[in-house]
């Protein structure tokens, strides 16, 4: 079917657009792809689509993996509305300006990007310790949750992909380990850091918007609308500071030990939706004892109140539902095998690195995935390097920063969901105020392979 296969997520980027709803859009596309792979298997049964999309939901709901995301994702609406109830987040706002580390917009920028830096460790957690933290420091500045949500989000996933002692590392190090290099898998994917143009540019767009405190686009009209507000967002009484920095450590720490414990020692090596979901209990754990133990709540105000968090986010988490839904059928309809054959046999030599960045980016948006897209296309770039004798760090830059380039573009990327449930921002208001700025790196990116091609290739 080929091109029939890429009408799913066209389908779900058309409803997003014209009726301002994922979850509508997300529910189209799916029962699309059902369609369609119904129709290739039997046409006539094309009614059996509706009750093929809810069983995909259940399979996808059913992979350990995908169930841990959802898990943790329901439990980090408990955690906040704990930090956020007790007052501890307007304690540490507080206390964070009393020391002199938040005194000023700048100051509140740099403090989150590092912090999105520190924890290199998970994406997931990146976003999530640098959302909570930062909320309230942009709140009392002044400064828009699309704007946090664009920093945490720009942040960890190029730098998951620069630092690889992480998931990230590991899975891609045992793709390009099933192959006769002539490099050692090691050296190709650390000679891919500084070629990885996308990641080191979008870093750099996030430290000028941070350094000038300037934004554009629809980023800077919602600045200019949070700036006009004249009620704060964060009016619980300031209490204790312990109340949010001591979960926020447990479940950094925390996240550390699991990554060693479930890699056997070898911290690259462990599984990062285990290691989240469990920092995240614990974390909460913590959250819920120290308000007991302080009686800032009764056991049934904490129960109520984590009930309430999680309720907060069960659109978001039903949209993350539906992203991993969507790109399971994709993958079974074959979107993104299709969307690689971009990549053709007759492209000059010094553009083959180029497509494969464009074929890279346009997989992760219209399938949301950007390990997906790695999955799909490392398999393909890896026989290029071998027959055309293409330098493989740079292949391997390409494809990496393109699945990450799709991802931040994309409004039916789990990922984008996960930054939004971190920063307390509209999906699609992150999505539409992130685009110019992923665009614009997207085409520095695009020019950046074209001369490196030319350079070591041509």
């Amino acid at each position: 079917m080929d091109w029939v296969s890429i009408i799913p997520p066209l389908v779900a980027i058309f409803v997003v657009f014209w009726k301002k709803e994922v979850i509508m859009a997300l529910l189209m596309a799916v029962l699309c792809s059902e369609a369609l792979i119904v129709m290739q298997a039997a046409p006539g049964q094309i009614l059996l689509a509706p009750i093929n999309s809810m069983e995909r939901v259940i399979e996808v709901a059913a992979s350990p993996g995908n169930t841990r995301i959802l898990l943790f994702s329901v439990l980090v609406g408990a955690l906040l509305a704990y930090i956020r109830d007790s007052g501890g987040v307007t304690a540490t706002v507080n206390w964070l300006i009393g020391k002199g580390v938040a005194k000023s917009r700048r100051q509140v920028g740099g403090l989150t990007m590092f912090t999105g830096i520190a924890v290199f460790i998970e994406s997931n957690l990146s976003v999530l310790t640098a959302g909570i933290f930062a909320r309230g420091l942009f709140d009392k500045f002044k400064m828009s949750r699309a704007r946090l949500a664009y920093i945490i989000d720009s942040t960890s996933a190029p730098v998951c992909i620069l630092i690889l002692l992480n998931g990230w590392g590991a899975f891609v190090l045992g793709m390009l380990d099933t192959y006769d290099l002539p490099e050692s898998s090691v050296s190709i994917l650390w000679g891919s850091v500084p070629l990885n143009f996308y990641a080191l540019i979008t870093l750099a767009i996030v430290t000028y918007t941070i350094v000038k405190d300037k934004v554009h686009g629809p980023m800077a009209k919602e600045e200019s609308l949070q700036a006009q507000a004249e009620t704060p967002l964060e009016t619980t009484p300031a209490t204790k500071a312990r109340f949010m920095l001591i979960p926020l450590v447990v479940m950094v720490a925390s996240m550390v030990g699991f990554m060693f414990w479930t890699g056997d020692g070898v911290l690259a090596e462990g599984s990062g939706s285990k290691s989240v979901l469990y920092a995240t209990v614990l974390a909460t754990a913590v959250a819920y004892l120290l308000l007991i133990s302080h009686r800032q709540f009764t056991h049934q105000q904490a129960v109520k109140t984590g009930f309430k968090g999680m309720g907060e986010l069960l659109p978001l988490v039903t949209i993350v539902l539906l992203s991993l839904t969507l790109g399971s059928s994709l993958k079974i309809l074959g979107t993104g095998v299709f969307v690689s054959g971009i990549v053709g046999e007759y492209l000059p030599l010094v553009l083959i690195v180029p497509m494969l960045f464009l074929a890279g980016a346009v997989m992760s948006f219209t399938t949301g995935t950007s390990w997906g897209t790695f999955a799909i296309l490392i398999p393909i770039g890896v026989p290029l390097i071998e027959t055309l004798g293409l330098p493989p760090s740079l292949v391997i830059a390409a494809i990496l920063g393109g699945g990450i380039f799709g991802d931040h573009c994309s409004p039916i990327s789990d990922t984008s969901a996960v930054s939004s449930i971190a920063a307390g921002c509209d999906l699609l208001t992150h999505v539409r105020t992130q685009l110019p700025y992923a665009l614009v790196a997207g085409s520095l990116t695009l020019v950046a392979y074209v001369i490196a091609s030319i350079v070591m290739i041509g």
